[in-house]
């Protein structure tokens, strides 16, 4: 996915572990226009009040991607995925990150902010962006997910 040459909208939220992380990946991505569901804070809340509003921005078609990020990634991770139409995927390398979008076709990255780096954050979320859905085998597997 090309972040350079369009405005790209993408869906953020994260809770209070994962807040500085999202902060900072929202000045590391400035091209990207962010559409932030919070937290605005380090105070303690709850992860499925951000998780939420991201999915659903999602699963409406609303934009393409999205970005949770919580202390584990699991949360918002489990959370997301309660919504038709979201494929979130826990990723904690590039390796993960580009699999999770070209088998699988994830739409939304969740990031474990208490085990990884601004750097390592950064180079996920690109690999996240710039790899596309690898269709093929993968897509009937993908058709497969939904409970519906």
């Amino acid at each position: 996915m090309n972040t350079t040459s369009t405005t790209l909208n993408i869906a953020i939220g994260a809770d209070h572990a994962g807040y500085e992380l999202k902060e900072a990946l929202k000045k590391a991505f400035s091209q990207i226009n962010f559409i932030d569901k919070g937290t605005y804070s380090t105070e303690s809340v709850d992860y499925p009040d951000y998780a939420h509003p991201v999915a659903q921005e999602v699963a409406q078609g609303n934009v393409p991607l999205g970005i949770l990020i919580c202390g584990s990634g699991e949360g918002v991770c489990i959370t997301a995925n309660k919504h038709q139409n979201v494929r979130a995927a826990l990723c904690w390398n590039i390796e993960v990150s580009q699999l999770a979008r070209q088998h699988n076709n994830a739409n939304i990255i969740c990031l474990p902010a208490r085990f990884i780096d601004l750097a390592t954050a950064t180079a996920m979320v690109q690999a996240f962006l710039d790899t596309p859905f690898e269709g093929g085998r993968h897509e009937k597997r993908v058709q497969k997910i939904s409970c519906n």
